[in-house]
């Protein structure tokens, strides 16, 4: 069987990296979460202080960009990679609200994009791999085989979210979330560099009524029909 180039985009909360790891174990495919790298570098600068009640220090973080290493760990038979920062296995770390308030303004810094793209054509070798995040078929992976853009209402979005953070015992109200779901949404899609945005040749999913399954079932028969026409 071909190993084809998957590109999975689309706003938050839309299970991009649900869909993405399940198809990448199907496959026998890489999965690389570039949502996670974000986020992990988001991470970094909560945790060393680069972040307070002035803001980001937008300056410090990028003059601290060569101290980071990410990585993902062994794949799971669930298709779960948890993403390694500098040696350290930050995949729960990094789901918090506060990562999720603050790694849209991290995401919009040039350097740090620049650094990620970079790490995630590493990861993307030459073919057989899914890849998930906002920009992957219009920036990382322009010629992907298959390009795919995944939606939902933002209320839908909030209460997946939402829901959650419960099962995970944060104390949060669903109007924090909503209101953090159409933030991101803003910032992505107006951000300078690489805003998030539907490429020409991608195929649309909105899955605001679909189970997980339908989606699975979908995003599968897509990438088996791109399969077959470029054996």
């Amino acid at each position: 069987m071909g190993r084809i180039t998957i590109a999975i985009d689309g706003h938050s909360s839309t299970g991009k990296s649900t869909v993405a790891r399940q198809l990448a174990h199907k496959l026998g495919y890489i999965y690389v979460d570039s949502g996670a790298m974000y986020r992990a570098v988001t991470y970094f600068a909560l945790q060393n202080g680069l972040v307070d009640h002035d803001g980001l220090n937008e300056a410090g973080l990028v003059a601290r960009l060569d101290e980071i290493s990410l990585n993902f760990g062994m794949t799971d038979e669930a298709g779960k990679s948890p993403i390694i920062l500098n040696g350290e296995n930050v995949e729960s770390a990094i789901r918090t609200l506060e990562v999720s308030e603050w790694v849209s303004p991290v995401a919009t810094l040039s350097e740090v994009r620049k650094k990620m793209v970079q790490q995630q054509h590493q990861l993307g070798g030459e073919g057989g791999i899914v890849m998930d995040g906002r920009d992957i078929g219009t920036v990382v992976f322009p010629q992907a085989d298959l390009k795919i853009f995944m939606t939902a209402s933002a209320q839908v979005r909030a209460q997946r979210r939402y829901d959650e953070l419960l099962a995970r015992g944060d104390q949060i109200s669903y109007s924090e979330v909503l209101e953090n779901v159409t933030e991101r949404d803003r910032i992505d899609s107006t951000r300078e560099v690489s805003p998030l945005k539907q490429a020409d040749d991608a195929v649309l999913i909105d899955n605001s009524e679909m189970t997980l399954e339908d989606q699975f079932q979908l995003v599968l028969k897509l990438a088996l029909q791109k399969i077959d026409q470029i054996d």
